[in-house]
């Protein structure tokens, strides 16, 4: 038995519970890495812990790879992918354009997935064949929007300064092509994709729990997700997500340089 649209809001609905009441609190910070900063809360760690007891209660038999918790049973059949707080530079920082992830995976292939904003109230949802919007102005489904020129095309990435390189080179060759460049949106601009505000987000060096959940939301509403070479996204890495095929192709025919 498949998760419905029901189970995914109670996943999302405790999360939040944990999240949003921390959020712009100025809760303490913890860094994961050593030699950087790669920011972690009570509220990643909380809302993450809540949604693997949901999942474990009610799909025992499924695998769950987490940010906080690491990984069981990603052997099995269907593994959940969960992000607790994408984007907690953002939160921190009291930015609203973080979000939390949960996507579900099939033998490998990203077939659900939710996106969830607390605070502003927008909720983004894959069910396997379409992608929806909840939020403060109504329910709808949602599709990506026409753009047929890489030329006329709106890219979000979260930030220039996170790429080196020749991935830089890369990155910079597609965004002096397009008619408009944004930064510092984390998940929040693959939700703009999905709803026809943007056309393109491209990123770099992702996990598969920052993807996992907004791979279903792209595809289910006619967009395209793949790595710079082309190939599946579910494993993360080099990034690229278009709202149509004309501005995948053309952005990625210079993105595999």
């Amino acid at each position: 038995m498949l998760p419905d649209r029901e189970f995914f809001d109670r996943l999302a609905d405790a999360a939040k519970a944990e999240t949003l009441p921390r959020f712009r609190t100025g809760i303490s910070v913890a860094n994961k890495e050593a030699a950087g900063f790669d920011p972690v809360t009570e509220g990643d760690r909380a809302a993450e812990a809540a949604i693997r007891n949901l999942i474990e209660s009610h799909f025992p038999d499924h695998g769950i790879l987490g940010e906080e918790f690491g990984n069981v049973g990603l052997d099995r059949d269907y593994v959940w992918v969960i992000d607790p707080i994408d984007g907690t530079r953002a939160f921190i920082s009291g930015l609203p354009v973080w979000g939390t992830l949960i996507g579900l995976y099939h033998k490998g292939e990203a077939v659900m997935g939710l996106m969830d904003q607390p605070f502003t109230e927008e909720r983004y949802f894959a069910d396997g064949k379409d992608a929806f919007y909840r939020g403060r102005d109504g329910n709808r489904k949602i599709a990506t929007r026409p753009c047929a020129d890489l030329g006329q095309a709106i890219l979000f990435t979260t930030s220039p300064h996170l790429y080196t390189g020749d991935i830089k080179t890369r990155f910079e060759a597609v965004q002096s092509k397009v008619q408009l460049a944004r930064y510092g949106c984390d998940c929040y601009a693959f939700a703009l994709l999905a709803s026809g505000h943007i056309d393109l987000v491209i990123e770099c060096g992702l996990k598969p729990y920052d993807v996992g959940g907004l791979i279903p939301l792209i595809e289910q509403a006619g967009g395209i997700v793949t790595d710079w070479n082309g190939g599946p996204a579910e494993m993360g890495g080099e990034i690229i997500a278009a709202g149509s095929a004309e501005v995948h192709q053309q952005a990625l025919a210079i993105l595999k340089g």
